[in-house]
C-alpha cells in the first residue's frame, strides 16, 4: 500500500513555492513537514535550504526516502527549471525514483469532491491562462478530462455553457471575464494554490503504479514555447 512511501516534494511552478515531506497517498497520506514562502529572491536561493529544513524537522535522512516528486508545470518557466534541476540532483544523490506531477492536477486536489466540471486556471501572462478541465470520477474525485492548454480567457469563457467551478490565479487575474459565465462558481487562488504536500500525495500513487521519470530525460511541462524560444525562431 502507498501509505509506506516517504516522498520529498518540490513545488516551484508559481511565485509561492513550497517543499514538503509526506507519507502515503491521497486517501491515507500524512504531512510530516512543509515549508512555504513567497520569496523576494528567486526559488534557487531558498529551495535547498527549505529541503534541508523539512528533512531535519521530520527527523529523516536521505536514505529514508522512497522518491522525490516535482511539480511539472505549467507555470513559471524559471521556477519549473529550478524545481526540476533540484529534484534531479537529489534523486541522483539519494538513488531514489523521480516522480513528476502535473501542476494543475495538484490544484485540482484542492477540491477532493466535485459534482460538476472543474476548470483549474493559472495565469499564463500574455493575455492567456493555462487551463485544464476535470470531471467527477470515482467517489467524485476530480479526474482529467483532457490535455492542458494555453488559451485566452474570452475564448475559454465562450466554450463553457454549463455549471462549472473555476479556480486558480487565472480566475483572479481575469475575474471580470469569468464572472460573466452563467452558474459559474469562482474560487480565488488563495484556496487553490498548488502546494508541495499535494504533489507528494499524488506522487505516492504514481510510485505504486510505476509511473516514474528518467532523470536523464525528464523535463518540465511548459505547454507553450518560452519567450527565448519564440525570439530564436524569429
Amino acid at each position: 500500500m502507498d501509505e509506506r512511501f516517504l516522498i520529498l516534494s518540490i513545488e516551484t511552478a508559481t511565485g509561492c513555492g513550497s517543499v514538503a515531506l509526506t507519507r502515503g497517498g491521497v486517501e491515507n497520506g500524512r504531512l510530516l513537514a512543509e515549508a512555504t514562502a513567497q520569496p523576494e529572491v528567486s526559488h534557487s536561493r531558498r529551495l535547498l535550504g527549505s529541503v534541508q529544513w523539512v528533512m531535519q524537522a521530520a527527523g529523516k535522512e536521505w536514505g529514508d526516502l522512497h522518491g522525490v516528486a516535482v511539480s511539472l508545470g505549467p507555470g513559471s518557466f524559471t521556477g519549473l527549471r529550478i524545481g526540476m534541476a533540484a529534484a534531479k540532483g537529489i534523486v541522483m544523490a539519494a538513488d531514489v525514483p523521480l516522480l513528476g506531477v502535473p501542476t494543475l492536477d495538484v490544484m485540482a486536489l484542492s477540491f477532493p469532491l466535485i459534482d460538476r466540471p472543474l476548470w483549474c486556471l493559472l495565469d499564463a501572462r500574455k493575455q492567456e491562462v493555462y487551463a485544464a478541465c476535470y470531471l467527477p470520477g470515482k467517489d467524485y474525485r476530480p479526474e482529467p478530462a483532457g490535455p492542458v492548454e494555453a488559451i485566452r480567457p474570452g475564448q475559454l469563457a465562450a466554450l463553457i455553457s454549463e455549471s462549472v467551478i473555476l479556480a486558480g490565479s487565472g480566475v483572479d487575474t481575469y475575474h471580470e471575464t469569468f464572472s460573466q459565465i452563467k452558474n459559474a462558481r469562482l474560487v480565488p487562488a488563495l484556496l487553490s494554490y498548488p502546494m508541495a504536500a499535494r504533489v507528494g500525495y499524488l506522487a505516492a500513487e504514481m510510485l505504486v503504479a510505476g509511473r516514474i521519470m528518467n532523470p536523464a530525460t525528464a523535463a518540465p511541462m511548459y505547454v507553450r514555447a518560452s519567450e527565448a524560444e519564440v525570439n530564436f525562431k524569429k
